[in-house]
């Protein structure tokens, strides 16, 4: 049965040694005071400690000082988990300075494994993973010089097919976040912009004879509509209701409480982000040639996931086109439908249909319900093999980059031929390479395999390269190129910046 608690009240059901599984996604949905509390009894107590974090999509919200960072940075974690790290800016540093355990697997598989505990199986089968990083047989999940468990992640043959098993330690505390708790302790999301893994937390942590911990907003003294209620009351420990902070009414477009039109969804996302208008510049003019030409792969009807960064251009070029309300756009969180939110709220989305749990999202992605992606990369090599979550001294995580990559019909990869200090020209879609950057993009061999160029070929999968000066598609011999724009130079702007030979089409 549930009680309404304080939050030092909560944070004493956690114990030293605790499995704890927050209900986030990057820097939305965080259970702020809950995490303060842990904080501030582990300042003065010394505990709870020795603490494994699991996160399929990470934690943390953009700021060291506040939510977990603060008792991540002063010790009392063992071990994280999690599928994206971006929002935990500390913790990336202490984690590259092995001051923990941590590992890194694919969003979609940390949140398959968790459902898989609440149905009572020790993990899940996925065939996201085999032949890139988080493959044992390729590097595995550990991140840094500690992390060397290797039973998270296993190769496995089940029917004479590999695949490989996701195995997470057994989750015993649940920390969440909801909108309201009625008077039978069920719990709410009306508020929320996402419900994540919500439920499959809850039923992990019950299964496995835990606590689960909510923080609401506030508590009613009128019963849910059953519709409603993500999480039963039946399954909650402790309620602690902290009153939310007034926002930005443009964040309640994030909340789908009223119907935002297609026409306006570009009116409420400059709102949210508080855009004005810059000068553009050289990152600015590469990334709207390459997201111009990547949107002409879109066609109607199709269904669709736009990564952040270069990527996001192709939904200006889509809107431009009017393609863009031909297709139905997606996001990891669970957001079908609508205009996926960038930046810190990244995971919300402005106008989404429909919010279904990360795990049926996850479905859809692993088994080819996409038609078509775009993604961003930080080195592609001769292979097509592409590394897009770990560079030299620094990580962000795969997040459910690899998830919505292995099995999509056409995987579109969008970056710079190479950058820093790279300045570019568009003259009426003619392009100059003014100069070239002094980081390639193209290399001989990735540092770490984020997407397999040899998977997707087994895959029948489309996959093509777009950069500010041509494209490449990937073919049984490794990159082709198969396009060239007006302006540039074949052989001083492409084929001698390579460090490898590629097969040219013979149109060019």
């Amino acid at each position: 049965m549930y009680k309404i608690m304080t939050v030092d009240e909560a944070v004493d059901l956690i114990n030293e040694g605790d499995v704890i599984c927050t209900n986030s996604f990057l820097g939305i949905e965080n259970p702020v005071e809950l995490h303060e509390g842990i904080y501030k009894k582990f300042k003065a107590t010394g505990k709870p400690c020795h603490l494994t974090m699991i996160s399929s999509a990470g934690f943390g919200v953009w700021d060291e000082n506040a939510c977990a960072e603060r008792y991540i940075r002063e010790g009392a974690v063992d071990k994280i988990i999690c599928g994206h790290f971006g929002a935990m800016y500390s913790t990336k540093m202490l984690v590259l300075q092995d001051k923990f355990e941590a590992y890194n697997l694919p969003l979609g598989c940390i949140s398959h494994a968790i459902r898989a505990q609440a149905g009572g199986l020790p993990g899940a089968l996925s065939k996201v993973g085999l032949d890139i990083f988080v493959d044992p047989r390729v590097e595995g999940p550990g991140i840094n010089n500690i992390s060397k468990d290797d039973s998270l992640v296993k190769n496995v043959e089940v029917d004479g097919e590999e695949f490989l098993y996701y195995k997470l330690p057994k989750i015993n505390v649940a920390l969440m976040k909801g909108t309201a708790a009625d008077n039978r302790g069920n719990i709410s999301f009306d508020d929320m912009y996402i419900s994540g893994d919500a439920l499959s937390i809850v039923q992990a942590v019950k299964a496995n004879g835990g606590k689960v911990i909510v923080q609401v907003d506030r508590i009613t003294s009128t019963h849910s509509r059953p519709r409603n209620t993500i999480i039963p009351g039946c399954f909650v420990d402790a309620i602690v209701e902290v009153k939310a902070k007034p926002r930005h009414a443009a964040f309640e477009s994030l909340t789908g409480s009223f119907d935002i039109p297609y026409d306006q969804w570009q009116d409420w996302n400059e709102m949210l982000e508080g855009r004005t208008a810059t000068k553009s510049n050289a990152v600015n003019v590469a990334a709207n040639i390459i997201g111009r030409r990547a949107a002409k792969e879109l066609r109607p009807e199709d269904i669709v996931n736009i990564g952040v960064g270069i990527p996001e251009m192709v939904s200006k070029y889509a809107r431009e086109s009017g393609i863009l309300d031909d297709v139905t756009l997606t996001v990891e969180a669970g957001g079908i439908g609508g205009f996926p939110a960038s930046g810190k709220v990244f995971g919300a989305v402005i106008g989404a249909e429909v919010m279904v749990d990360m795990a049926n999202q996850f479905d859809l992605y692993n088994n080819g319900g996409l038609d078509i992606c775009f993604m961003g990369a930080i080195a592609v090599d001769k292979y097509g093999n592409v590394n897009a979550h770990r560079g030299p001294g620094a990580f962000a995580g795969i997040g459910g980059f690899a998830n919505i990559t292995a099995k999509t019909k056409t995987v579109i990869f969008c970056c710079t031929f190479n950058t820093k200090g790279l300045v570019v020209e568009d003259q009426d879609e003619k392009v100059t390479i003014k100069q070239e950057g002094s980081i390639a993009k193209f290399v001989d061999k990735v540092h770490s395999v984020s997407f397999s160029g040899k998977r997707a070929l087994k895959n029948g999968q489309r996959v093509l390269y777009v950069t500010e000066r041509c494209v490449f598609e990937l073919t049984d011999k490794g990159l082709k190129l198969t396009e060239v724009y007006p302006g540039v130079d074949i052989e001083k702007d492409i084929l001698s910046q390579l460090p490898f030979k590629v097969e040219v089409d013979e149109s060019l």
